[in-house]
């Protein structure tokens, strides 16, 4: 907990402004822990304010959303919006359509990407955005209906140089071509840098939707080789998850010569000692849609088991969850710890509690947090609006040496922070110092604090 008057008057304020938003604490408690061993050696921070504006949006939108079903019926949802941070670039950060939306959701993703984008070194700020509209059963028309209806306010907040939104969860490459699609329509121009996670044929970029399953086995590499002088060869990995991040990390850890034994979905979790086929997983999961039980029908060497927590049961050398955040907790890393896990390295957004984390810290397993991890997404989502701006389209190899670099690059720059803080290695603390110092420069520079 924090000793720090000054930061514990901060992370107070956060409290009282922000009630019951506990993933929104959550987020900003870790940072702020992270902070108080620097903050203590430069006051400059607390006498300048730069903490006190860092923890608050620049902006929160909030809209209704109505839409017509395939029944006739008027649904509402809720819209969301956060422009966190601008300091160093146009706000950047997903749109997650999924039920458990909410402010503390917006505003925790928000406040992670502001530090995220940081480390990739391009020049984007932190937003983040959503619904607590459901795509899960919907059909195509009711989907479009939604995308619609909720671009026909977000479009008057964002722009290329203003706001950039992207995928997350629930908005995928259909959704996107959607959303954009409105927008074009609403304002009579192909303004092609609005939007990230675009299809190939609109201004897209090749690697985008491999990019944060890919870049977190990019940094995990990097973690290994430097610290560990080791890699994923022959390794043991188990990847939480079945969507994009999750399909495509397992994707990249075999192509580095791992074997990915276990996967899950909200339901429950497959095991396949052999490996995990992904190509009939990619059948099931991308385009049938189904549930990922119906893999056992297929393969059968694997077996299917109810409940997704079961999976950190699972023995490995290195876990990767790339569900949600707080799917993995305290139970679950003894579970792993005691399994012998030597590297858990998060593909989603805070998909670690807090006792989880500081659990895998006080056993030496080496952690890699979301922040720096699963960063690849918005890289690349960043390298699709230089490829905008310049009227370019890169090659598939292009982009991945490019991400690749970039992975490398924030490993590095989170590790060289941990060791200039007389912590080495602490890629928790790192990652934070490391991101928080490029945007708290830039605040300090534009007098914004």
């Amino acid at each position: 907990m924090l000793t720090n008057a000054y930061l514990q008057g901060v992370y107070q304020t956060v409290l009282n402004r922000n009630p019951g938003e506990s993933e929104f604490h959550q987020a900003v408690l870790e940072v702020l822990e992270s902070l108080e061993a620097y903050v203590e050696m430069h006051p400059e921070f607390e006498t300048n304010g730069v903490i006190d504006a860092l923890v608050e949006p620049e902006r929160f939108i909030c809209f209704r959303v109505p839409w017509v079903d395939d029944h006739g019926r008027q649904q509402i949802n809720r819209g969301f919006r956060v422009q966190f941070n601008s300091a160093i670039g146009p706000y950047k950060g997903g749109l997650r359509f999924h039920p458990s939306v909410n402010s503390s959701i917006i505003k925790f993703l928000g406040f992670e990407q502001t530090f995220k984008n940081s480390l990739t070194t391009l020049p984007m700020g932190g937003g983040k955005g959503g619904s607590d509209f459901d795509p899960k059963g919907k059909s195509n028309t009711e989907i479009l209906h939604f995308c619609q209806s909720f671009m026909t306010e977000l479009y008057r907040h964002i722009g290329q140089f203003t706001d950039v939104p992207a995928g997350d969860i629930g908005v995928g490459a259909r959704e996107v071509g959607y959303l954009f699609g409105q927008y074009k329509r609403i304002t009579n121009r192909f303004d092609g840098g609005v939007i990230t996670g675009k299809g190939i044929s609109f201004g897209g970029s090749k690697g985008r939707t491999e990019a944060t399953g890919y870049g977190v086995c990019y940094f995990t590499q990097e973690l290994l080789a430097c610290m560990k002088n080791d890699s994923f060869k022959d390794k043991i990995v188990v990847v939480s998850g079945s969507g994009n991040v999750a399909t495509y990390a397992a994707e990249k850890a075999t192509q580095l010569g791992a074997t990915v034994v276990a996967m899950s979905d909200s339901d429950g979790y497959i095991y396949d000692p052999n490996g995990i086929r992904l190509d009939i997983l990619k059948e099931i999961k991308q385009i049938r849609r189904a549930r990922i039980s119906e893999y056992v029908f297929q393969v059968p060497t694997a077996q299917y088991f109810e409940g997704c927590h079961g999976i950190w049961s699972v023995k490995c050398d290195i876990a990767l969850p790339c569900a949600t955040q707080n799917e993995l907790n305290l139970d679950d890393a003894k579970k792993l710890i005691a399994n012998g896990i030597q590297v858990l390295c998060e593909g989603a957004n805070m998909p670690c509690t807090p006792d989880a984390t500081a659990a895998f810290q006080e056993a030496g397993i080496l952690f890699g947090p979301a922040k720096a991890a699963n960063a690849g997404g918005v890289s690349v989502s960043g390298l699709e609006m230089s490829q905008n701006s310049q009227r370019l389209s890169w090659t598939f190899e292009e982009v991945d040496e490019r991400l690749q670099g970039i992975m490398v690059g924030i490993f590095h720059a989170a590790y060289d922070a941990s060791v200039a803080c007389g912590k080495p290695g602490n890629l928790v603390l790192g990652a934070n110092v490391a991101g928080f110092l490029k945007v708290a420069e830039a605040m300090i520079a534009q007098g914004v604090v």
